[in-house]
């Protein structure tokens, strides 16, 4: 049986499914499992924690992992320990969550494209129809990140304290969080995690689209992100085109769409969960 995973940050799905693809219980849901972020410990009792998992655990016996903090060698090593350890009678694969991003949003296996991810985090690669191509290399939500849940949720943050925030848009932000100045510190420098503490600001946007503030804002971002990471691909953008995926991208669709016209480059597919589409691919690799 196969047990495909797409891990962010802040959730990770698991998707428990036999060799046609026909999907065998609900989807399992636990905390974002990035390796760059938690220790062995942590990955290990958020396995553990699962009953879901625990009762499928031995039936497993191919796992595709695709996360957050899964790009370079020393986390996915990590992480590979971990779930070998987990699932004894599974042959483990983890990809860091850029390849998730290319394998569901190809139109096909040998297409060439730009990949963007905007989820709790961001990145963007070049896929050249058989390798991964990534001209920047992530230092991670604090110093990068541009146009993902936790550098819109800090941008709002931001607003609110230094007063930027149109007046009805600032009581109704105030309405729906704790903006306590001990409260949001406490969550950012005293917990794990604040980069999905902070990407949980990011509903606000969508859930007040209609406002020039938020729209401007999540240009404002959208723009950002192109510039310093779609851009870095300039001679394969007048070739290729720019795949979007992760919720942010997904409900941000018309910002980045402006941007792209701004910038020159083709806007391609959105999708919000790539994990259906993962499913897909493993399990038509598997009976071809």
């Amino acid at each position: 049986m196969i047990l495909v995973v797409d891990s962010g940050s802040t959730k990770c799905d698991w998707i428990f499914v036999d060799m046609q693809g026909k999907q065998l219980r609900e989807k399992i849901r636990t905390p974002g499992m990035n390796p760059a972020i938690l220790k062995e410990k942590k990955l290990t009792k958020i396995l553990h924690k699962s009953e879901e998992l625990m009762e499928i655990r031995n039936d497993v016996t191919h796992l595709y992992f695709y996360g957050a903090g899964c790009g370079t060698e020393n986390p996915r090593m990590l992480l590979t320990q971990v779930l070998q350890f987990m699932f004894v009678n599974a042959e483990v694969e983890v990809q860091e969550d850029t390849m998730a991003a290319v394998r569901a949003t190809l139109n096909h296996d040998e297409e060439a494209a730009v990949v963007c991810i905007m989820g709790t985090g961001s990145n963007c690669s070049y896929y050249d129809g058989e390798n991964l191509h990534q001209r920047v290399k992530s230092l991670g939500y604090i110093l990068m990140d541009d146009a993902s849940g936790n550098y819109y949720g800090k941008q709002l943050i931001r607003d609110y304290y230094f007063n930027k925030m149109p007046e009805t848009i600032k009581v109704a932000f105030a309405d729906k969080y704790n903006l306590e100045a001990d409260y949001i510190k406490y969550n950012i420098y005293k917990q794990p995690n604040a980069n999905a503490y902070l990407a949980t600001f990011a509903e606000f946007m969508f859930l007040n689209h209609d406002s020039d503030y938020v729209r401007d804002l999540i240009k404002e971002g959208i723009r950002k992100f192109a510039v310093n990471m779609i851009m870095q691909y300039k001679e394969e953008l007048k070739t290729v085109p720019v795949h979007f995926a992760g919720s942010i991208a997904f409900f941000s669709k018309p910002e980045i769409m402006e941007v792209a016209e701004e910038l020159g480059f083709k806007a391609g597919n959105f999708i919000r969960r790539p994990i259906d589409g993962l499913v897909k691919y493993h399990t038509k690799k598997l009976t071809t």
